[in-house]
């Protein structure tokens, strides 16, 4: 008659495995949370930033206008509302001072170096295309000829784009895309340049997708 061996069972190592496996889980699912966040959350976010940002500009506008009263370049001070028709008839972004991070979970960003929106010189702004509230995400789908709209207080501007932004890519330390004439790259500006720009590529990268825009028309409210 044959005897049968049973081995012990290693109940340290399967503990050891178990733990390590819901380690995995668990890092797994906070990965998933992040990315889930990133793509989705903060999208959220930021629609909702944008209705409070517009909201209180526009309950700023109705009220008197002190005079002499210039665009403010203090953070989060909403300046303007920008508007692109050919990404959509309900488009529109509040536009704030300042192009860091969280100056851009609250609409696009106007670079404190540029001038302001109307005047002779270069106007830059920017913006996510992921994340956000992806207010450019489809910036790279225009064309030369579509029209940008920026409203201010006291007018409404129109641009129109000199090239498309999906041609124009830079790297992000090329600053020439700032200067006051950045279509001669010259610090001596003659005309009332827009610039946009993005990330080149959805996901992060260190290139950029530019756009300038020339002023077309001004009409005063």
């Amino acid at each position: 008659m044959s005897r049968t061996t049973t081995r012990p069972v290693d109940t340290g190592r399967n503990a050891a495995l178990t733990v390590f496996g819901m380690g995995l889980l668990v890092i797994g699912l906070a990965c998933l949370g992040w990315v889930g966040w990133q793509f989705f959350g903060t999208n959220i976010a930021s629609e909702r930033a944008y209705q409070e940002e517009t909201a209180q500009l526009q309950q700023q506008w109705a009220e008197p206008a002190e005079e002499g009263e210039e665009p403010s370049r203090i953070k989060g001070d909403a300046i303007g509302l920008l508007r692109i028709p050919d990404l959509g008839p309900d488009y529109e972004v509040p536009i704030l001072p300042g192009t860091d991070e969280e100056t851009l979970t609250r609409g696009v960003g106007w670079y404190d170096s540029s001038v302001a929106p109307g005047e002779i010189g270069n106007f830059a702004v920017a913006g996510h295309r992921v994340t956000n509230g992806e207010p450019f995400r489809h910036l790279l789908d225009l064309d030369a000829g579509d029209v940008v709209e920026v409203e201010t207080r006291d007018a409404v501007y129109t641009y129109e784009l000199l090239g498309a932004p999906r041609d124009l890519t830079v790297a992000d330390t090329d600053t020439w895309v700032l200067d006051p004439d950045p279509l001669n790259r010259s610090d001596d500006a003659t005309e009332a340049i827009m610039t946009l720009t993005t990330c080149q590529d959805l996901f992060h990268s260190p290139d950029r997708s530019v756009a300038f825009a020339q002023l077309v028309g001004t009409e005063n409210k």
